[in-house]
């Protein structure tokens, strides 16, 4: 049999003795069956199709779902024009290329940091470093509203912080960059709001502001003596929050003893006045009782606490205090009878004449 026959032995379709195209050792021949098989065999079309609305299918399903994570939203573009937003979760949306979403970080917090030289209102240059946080808060905005809301922010704080710091001193941007950074915030966001970047600011922070190299030890000074200053001024407030206090207490104390002394003296005068008072009325009811009884008092009063030593002559003359009592006049003037003082009424008091004693000692000279 011919080499090109079908069903002859040994040989195959297309090789010479048995080794030809369609010999049964060749290793391709097993592929070949298997894709054959798989598209529906001997080049037919219904497994081919079969097969491709299979793979239409599923990209169909995989293309219409979309799976939007926690920290993102999706911005849905149906022929590149905005649709919708997706909040996080599973979704559905038209197949590509009708639809496509583009996801977004919304609550990832972007930071931006710069360091820019800055002339201050009374001209002088500072380095002012600049933190800024910021997140997403309007998908479609963010990437839509501007070309590029990223550099759009970027550009708006450098411009916020000079013109905030450029309408300060130097001192109060060294030394009060709080209400620096809270101005420059608010103003920031405006002009984010006004720029459609769809971005919020969440942080802006100045941590830090310096002189130029050239000058840096000059303002070192500078800064030292404010400490300085600084340093004394609380030492004298805290010296007058101890002082004045006390100044206070004494000056009260005073005033209080001072009032206590004033009623004190005008109730001793009051007596005095009155026990006067009373005491002429009685010199005039019965003047020789009354003297007699003066004199007695006076006596009594003197040799109460006093060594007495009385004379053996007529005369009966005391003689006190004795020498050696602590007293620098050893002997005083001898106390004189009741018959020796003579009171004498000034006619001319109107009515509130007082008794007046003789020069000789009596009871006032003898009690001091």
């Amino acid at each position: 049999m011919a080499w090109n026959i079908p069903g002859s032995g040994g040989s195959g379709k297309g090789g010479r003795g048995g080794t030809g195209r369609g010999g049964g050792n060749n290793p391709f021949d097993g592929i070949l069956d298997s894709l054959r098989s798989l598209f529906g065999g001997n080049g037919g079309g219904g497994g081919v199709l079969r097969w491709v609305g299979i793979l239409v299918a599923l990209w169909l399903a995989f293309s219409s779902f979309v799976l939007i994570a926690e920290q993102q939203r999706g911005v849905v573009l149906r022929f590149g024009l905005f649709s919708r937003v997706l909040q996080p979760g599973p979704h559905f949306k038209l197949p590509w290329p009708i639809e496509r979403v583009v996801k977004v970080a919304a609550t990832q917090i972007k930071t931006f940091d710069s360091t820019v030289p800055v002339l201050t209102r009374d001209e002088n240059i500072v380095q002012v470093q600049i933190n800024v946080q910021y997140r997403v808060a309007d998908p479609q905005l963010y990437l839509f509203g501007t070309r590029d809301a990223d550099r759009m922010l970027e550009q708006a704080a450098l411009s916020t912080v000079r013109e905030q710091v450029g309408r300060s001193d130097l001192d109060t941007v060294l030394g009060a960059r709080s209400a620096l950074a809270v101005s420059s915030r608010q103003q920031l966001q405006q002009s984010l709001d006004a720029y459609r970047t769809g971005l919020v600011v969440t942080e802006l922070n100045l941590p830090n502001a310096r002189p130029p190299e050239e000058v840096k030890p000059a303002f070192d000074d500078v800064n030292s003596a404010q400490q300085d200053r600084d340093r004394l001024t609380s030492e004298a407030r805290a010296y007058a929050a101890r002082v004045v206090p006390e100044a206070r207490g004494e000056a009260s104390r005073v005033r209080t003893a001072a009032e206590g002394y004033k009623t004190a003296s005008v109730a001793r005068a009051t007596g005095d006045a009155a026990r006067f008072s009373l005491l002429l009325d009685q010199y005039r009811g019965a003047e020789e009782v009354t003297r007699k009884r003066l004199w007695l008092e006076t006596v009594q009063d003197v040799l109460a606490d006093n060594r007495k030593v009385i004379g053996g002559d007529g005369r009966q003359l005391i003689y006190v205090p004795m020498t050696g009592q602590g007293n620098s006049n050893p002997v005083s003037p001898p106390l004189l009878p009741p018959e020796t003082i003579a009171p004498t009424i000034n006619a001319t008091d109107g009515g509130n004449a007082r008794p007046e004693r003789s020069p000789r000692p009596g009871r006032e000279e003898a009690t001091r």
